[in-house]
């Protein structure tokens, strides 16, 4: 079976910075559109940032535009979102999910549930 798994999570000062990933088994994330979404304890989920496809655009949520950046790795077939100046308001599960649609439709849409696979996620702790 497809599998993602994030990894580097942890727990950070406000202000610092942590870079997640997203890896594949069994198939090239660079073929498929890549997202990631939070979801934090009794909050609905939330889209973060995606990128589509073999070098396609990527887009963020105004909550992380300008402190994320999500980038493809190819040679190890996985998707980073490096994260700075992170905030109490950032703490929360985070996973990783491929998608049909483009980056755009995906975030024009808000259809954050429409995966086709996803991983079991990493949590973000934001705390001094």
């Amino acid at each position: 079976q497809l599998q993602l798994v994030e990894s580097g999570g942890g727990l950070v000062q406000p202000g610092g910075s942590l870079r997640l990933s997203c890896a594949a088994s069994k198939f090239s994330l660079d073929s498929t559109t890549v997202g990631w979404f939070r979801q934090a304890p009794g909050k609905k989920r939330e889209g973060v940032s995606c990128i589509t496809s073999r070098g396609g655009s990527s887009d963020y949520a105004d909550s992380v535009k300008g402190r994320f950046t999500i980038s493809r790795d190819n040679a190890k077939n996985t998707v980073n979102l490096q994260m700075n100046s992170l905030k109490p308001g950032d703490t929360a599960y985070y996973y990783c999910a491929t998608y049909s649609a483009p980056c755009s439709a995906l975030m024009a849409t808000g259809l954050w549930d429409g995966m086709d696979y996803w991983g079991k996620g990493t949590l973000v702790t934001v705390s001094s």
